[in-house]
């Protein structure tokens, strides 16, 4: 079954309609909604995820996330990527909302960043649907250097 997605204004507000991802021209002031998961242990560290070679950005490490479905909130969404890529589950209050970004790129969204704090075995990871192949916890100046070096997907 296509993907599909909900358009959003400039206001991050659903315009009632849906279209399948990937098939869809963006109009002007047409956005839909990504997800970033941060997750954070109690050694500070950040739980970063290599992506399956065959993705765009193929064997570059990110923190977990992707679009939103149709009909999801940015929170489902969240929490829905964390557990297709990771196998890992979280509750929606563990979330925290950190910041949005609208981003004029093609196709234009809004990245939404949500935090999520706790402490999980990297033998724990199962890595369901594939995207992902490989995790670890990496320092945050560990995670910096690797951005600078093109090891972490870039943001655009």
């Amino acid at each position: 079954m296509p993907e599909m997605w909900d358009i959003y204004d400039i206001n991050k507000n659903k315009t009632g309609k849906q279209v399948q991802r990937n098939s869809y021209q963006f109009k002007k002031g047409e956005y839909h909604i990504v997800v970033t998961a941060i997750i954070i242990n109690s050694k500070n560290e950040i739980l970063i995820s290599k992506r399956a070679a065959y993705k765009k950005f193929g064997l570059m490490w990110e923190c977990n996330g992707g679009s939103i479905l149709a009909g999801e909130t940015s929170l489902e969404g969240v929490l829905r990527e964390i557990k297709e890529e990771l196998g890992i589950e979280f509750l929606k209050e563990e979330a925290i909302f950190l910041k949005e970004i609208r981003r004029d790129k093609i196709p234009p969204d809004f990245k939404d960043l949500w935090l999520f704090r706790k402490d999980i075995n990297i033998n724990d990871i199962t890595f369901p649907d594939g995207e992902s192949i490989e995790a670890k916890w990496v320092s945050i100046d560990k995670f910096l250097k690797m951005f600078e070096n093109r090891e972490i997907v870039p943001t655009e």
